[in-house]
């Protein structure tokens, strides 16, 4: 009896925002590692063809690393009209994490983290959708974050845009499960990436924060590992749901 691999993405093209570092990097690769064929988009042209080099060790696939500004309309229809034929799953990684406390939030604080965190991803997959460029069977895959489920001080909008997440997909998958597409979301908690370095930096440390996760911060490829799962077979029978990672913050 052939054995196959419910986890493997040969011969599914991948559409990954944020590719270009952190968690979209990570998951690029991994993807890529699992016979996927990349699509990864970036704002920063010379970090993505780093990226693309990598991508290019890791799996045998034709790559393609494309810059776009998400948050602008016409940069996303100059995307679409690259795709050509439709693509098997998309993973929205980009996003901003901005501090402030609600009593020293701006508008224009509010307005960048909602443009970039919730507006860029559900304005991509709507014209995703619309010109049927997600193939039946295909699946969504959106990162939020733990701050979506708990209360952090000083991330009020940050917080908000990944609950709206949340929220968003749950409607989503209910329209695209006709045609066999799942929706599903990602809230990881602190994982060792260079914005959680650059945190560190700042505060001070993190230690105090580390003794809250029984498992550890996470690390990239944790999360990216998740996103294989979600646009794999292996996820078929799930839709409309959000994993939580948070090395057992939540239950500490």
């Amino acid at each position: 009896m052939q054995v196959t691999n419910p986890f493997a993405l040969t011969g599914r093209r991948i559409l990954v925002t944020g590719a270009s570092s952190g968690l979209g990097q990570a998951a690029a690769v991994a993807i890529a590692a699992m016979g996927g064929e990349v699509i990864g988009i970036g704002r920063d042209a010379a970090r993505l063809e780093r990226v693309g080099a990598e991508l290019a060790a890791a799996g045998p696939a034709a790559h393609r690393m494309l810059r776009a500004d998400l948050t602008d309309a016409a940069q996303r229809e100059a995307l679409l009209e690259q795709l050509g034929a439709p693509v098997q799953g998309v993973l929205h990684c980009a996003g901003i994490s901005r501090l402030s406390p609600v009593r020293l939030m701006t508008e224009n604080h509010l307005r960048e983290v909602q443009a970039i965190n919730f507006d860029a991803p559900v304005m991509l997959t709507q014209a995703l959708l619309k010109r049927g460029l997600v193939a039946p069977g295909g699946s969504l895959v959106f990162v939020s974050s733990i701050a979506a489920h708990i209360g952090v001080a000083g991330v009020g909008a940050y917080s908000a845009t990944k609950a709206a997440l949340i929220a968003f997909v749950r409607c989503l998958a209910m329209e695209v499960v006709k045609r066999k597409i799942r929706a599903n979301c990602l809230s990881p908690a602190l994982v060792e990436t260079p914005l959680l370095e650059a945190t560190a930096r700042v505060t001070g440390g993190l230690e105090d924060e580390r003794k809250n996760y029984p498992l550890g911060f996470g690390k990239p490829e944790d999360v990216a590992n998740a996103a294989v799962f979600l646009l794999s077979d292996a996820s078929r029978w799930i839709t409309g749901t959000t994993l939580v990672m948070d090395g057992g913050l939540t239950i500490s």
